[in-house]
């Protein structure tokens, strides 16, 4: 028996499905890498890309999602109008993710694997914290 959606159901479910479009469209392997990207797990991103699950897409992801697709910005700017309209943000948030990043690079760590996973995964996040901050700095 299918469960009636509301409205933002209905919208997330329509970028999710458009996403999935894009992502189906690179080459295999794309989902790992976004994975690898945004530190989550592949499971994770199919989630993310499944119309049928309403956990949103959180928005710290989609540069990384966007520099490892490749979106065009014809694309970017298609997921975006449907990502704004299932999340409204306030409008400083809004205008900074309205037109998509040309200049940006996605940059691919290797790092060692440390056998204490507490410390394995505060050493990414301290990784990721600080070359978030750093962005903020230019940005």
């Amino acid at each position: 028996m299918a469960v009636a959606r509301n409205g933002r159901q209905e919208r997330i479910a329509a970028y999710k499905t458009t996403l999935r479009r894009f992502i189906d469209q690179r080459p295999s392997g794309i989902r790992r890498r976004i994975a690898e990207v945004t530190g989550t797990h592949k499971s994770f991103i199919s989630q993310l890309t499944n119309p049928s699950d309403t956990t949103p897409l959180p928005a710290r992801h989609i540069d990384a999602i966007f520099a490892v697709c490749h979106l065009s910005p014809e694309e970017q700017r298609t997921f975006l109008a449907q990502y704004h309209r299932a999340h409204p943000e306030p409008r400083e948030h809004a205008e900074r993710r309205d037109s998509p990043r040309r200049h940006t690079r996605t940059l691919h760590l290797r790092i060692p694997v440390i056998e204490d996973e507490k410390k394995q995964k505060a050493l990414e996040s301290l990784i990721r914290d600080t070359a978030r901050r750093l962005f903020e700095l230019v940005d």
